[in-house]
């Protein structure tokens, strides 16, 4: 089992309490886009999308709530990974949602279908709707960005790539907003293909962040390197512990694999050493809580293992 280390307890804190805060923020956002958004294909895709950011923040909570549990029989490694799973799933819905409202923002450029936007009587006043929707979409714009931008330093420290990339994806948010008001505008000026234009192109924004999210999720899902966040590179802590492992065996094969936000390094063909300095030495930085586990396979072993993943015989050195 692992424990949470000490050195990122109060950043978890602070990253539910964000995401908690997301699920308001967004959650008031989504209603306001609901509630004016009338025949606008564009503030349809645009409350779909605030519906859709709302995924990432309930994942991020429930494996908080999870990856803490202990091992049972059946899980006898524990749910490190459980942020992994719930990533991918949300990431598989969001790519599939971007599809759909894509292809429907494109059949209603096809069809030539005109929206129309009306004016509104409030409080006696008769106003144009799309004021209302410019005002909503700002509004649900402002909101993502502001949280973004808290969630990135705190998703940095933590190394969490769902938190990263919720907060990647939020802060990126005014780009989709933008589109959208462009597309409320140009219907009042009479260009009715602005409005599914901008709706497509939103669209097209959700299927861009399912398809890198998939990669990312995946990646993990496989045992690939540790990756930096928010690019395929390996990560820059990775590498130096790498490096540090393969100076110290020169004789040994270095593995690395990421579970979670922690790593897991085995070092083949070289027979346990016995005993060896704090895990978090090994990693050189502040970040030395990520070194969950060093392992060592014998060489008898790394022979017979040539070509699978791991090695047998390993030795915990938590």
């Amino acid at each position: 089992m692992i424990e949470t280390p000490v050195e990122i307890v109060e950043d978890l804190r602070r990253a539910r309490r964000l995401e908690w805060w997301t699920l308001a923020g967004m959650g008031s956002a989504t209603a306001a886009t609901y509630l004016t958004m009338g025949s606008s294909q564009v503030m349809k895709t645009a409350f779909t999308e605030d519906l859709l950011s709302l995924i990432p923040a309930m994942t991020f909570l429930i494996a908080a709530k999870v990856e803490p549990r202990p091992p049972t029989e059946k899980y006898a490694f524990g749910f490190v990974r459980i942020s992994g799973l719930a990533f991918l799933a949300s990431a598989v819905v969001l790519a599939m949602l971007g599809g759909l409202l894509l292809f429907d923002g494109l059949s209603t450029l096809a069809k030539g279908e005109h929206p129309t936007i009306g004016p509104v009587e409030i409080f006696g006043r008769t106003i144009w709707l799309g004021w209302i929707m410019i005002a909503a979409l700002t509004y649900s714009t402002i909101v993502p960005v502001v949280l973004g931008r808290l969630k990135l330093p705190v998703a940095e420290r933590l190394n969490d790539k769902v938190l990263h990339t919720d907060a990647d994806m939020q802060k990126a948010d005014w780009q989709s907003g933008l589109a959208g008001i462009v597309g409320i505008l140009g219907v009042g000026f009479g260009l009715w293909w602005a409005d599914a234009a901008a709706a497509a192109a939103i669209a097209l924004s959700i299927l861009g962040d399912g398809f890198k999210n998939i990669r990312i999720a995946a990646a993990e899902l496989v045992d690939s390197v540790p990756r930096a966040l928010g690019g395929p590179q390996m990560a820059a802590d990775a590498r130096r512990l790498r490096e540090r492992l393969q100076a110290r065996w020169p004789e040994g094969h270095v593995r690395l694999r990421e579970s979670g936000r922690y790593i897991f390094a085995n070092v083949g063909n070289v027979q346990d050493p016995g005993e060896l300095p704090p895990l978090a030495r090994w990693m050189g930085d502040d970040k030395g809580w990520r070194l969950a586990q060093l392992s060592f396979t014998p060489p008898e072993c790394a022979r017979s293992d040539e070509g699978e993943h791991g090695g047998r015989e390993q030795k915990e050195l938590l």
